[in-house]
């Protein structure tokens, strides 16, 4: 599939591929440069959810991690090994365990959405039934997941 575009006066197609924003084609700097500035990014956003409890830590973590991963090794293990911020990012790399102080935070906050949401808002019923329906599953996926990591036998 190809969308008109206007290059130096002329019209061509380019094919819609081309167009979007293509990792492979970025030099090493810039895919470098934009990975630390998202992990960075995601680290402020974390450590102000420390602080703010309608903001998660973790998840803005995990991605700072996996941003970090893919540019630097120095940041990566900075914030894998970081004292606070650390184990948590271990135990679900290693162990996929979300704590059930996360879990309590995380299905709260969506139980007061979804009563806000039904209560204040002209929403048609299909979108309600929709939100209802991906924090069902948001929720359990966050329920099904451990709470501590499984003791060695």
């Amino acid at each position: 599939m190809a969308i008109p575009s206007i290059l130096n006066g002329a019209a061509r197609d380019v094919p819609v591929r081309a167009q979007l924003m293509n990792w492979e084609h970025m030099t090493g700097h810039a895919k470098k440069y934009l990975l630390l500035i998202i992990g960075f990014f995601f680290v402020g956003l974390g450590i102000l959810g420390a602080f703010l409890p309608v903001l998660p830590t973790t998840p803005f973590l995990l991605i700072a991690l996996w941003a970090f991963a893919q540019s630097s090794e120095r940041f990566h293990n900075w914030l894998y090994n970081h004292r606070i911020f650390g184990p948590p990012l271990q135990n679900w790399s290693n162990h996929g365990v979300i704590p059930k102080r996360a879990k309590i935070a995380a299905v709260s906050t969506m139980a007061v959405s979804a009563i806000l949401v039904i209560s204040f808002s002209n929403a048609s019923w299909y979108g309600l039934v929709a939100m209802l329906v991906l924090m069902g599953i948001g929720a359990g996926f966050v329920l099904s997941r451990p709470s501590e990591p499984r003791q060695k036998s």
